[in-house]
């Protein structure tokens, strides 16, 4: 008699609310010797105060994993789309938008 394999497949469900998703344009990433944060913000030109959107707390470990997905995926991403231009070829004015400061 065979015995059968376990399932191992995960079952991952997503909610309408999470699905929709939160837009970031800047992660603030800080970590102690237990754990890594990840605050996704969403800054606003002219806007004088941002809020973090969302934050994710992992381990070391799967800090280490989930930069190694990352770079394969943005790898995989760039052999089909080209090259994505990095932020020190961007000009990025101080001002972001907002009014010029004055003296």
């Amino acid at each position: 008699m065979s015995e059968q394999q376990p399932n191992n497949q995960l079952n991952i469900e997503i909610s309408e609310e999470v699905a929709e998703g939160e837009y970031a344009n800047l992660a603030i990433i800080t970590h102690s010797h237990a754990e890594f944060v990840i605050d996704f913000v969403n800054v606003m030109p002219g806007t004088p105060k941002s809020k973090v959107k969302s934050r994710i707390i992992l381990t070391p470990m799967h800090a280490k994993r989930f930069m190694k997905a990352l770079i394969d995926n943005i790898e995989k991403y760039e052999n089909l789309n080209g090259n994505i231009q990095d932020l020190e070829q961007v000009e990025i004015p101080m001002n972001f938008g907002g009014p010029i400061a004055q003296a």
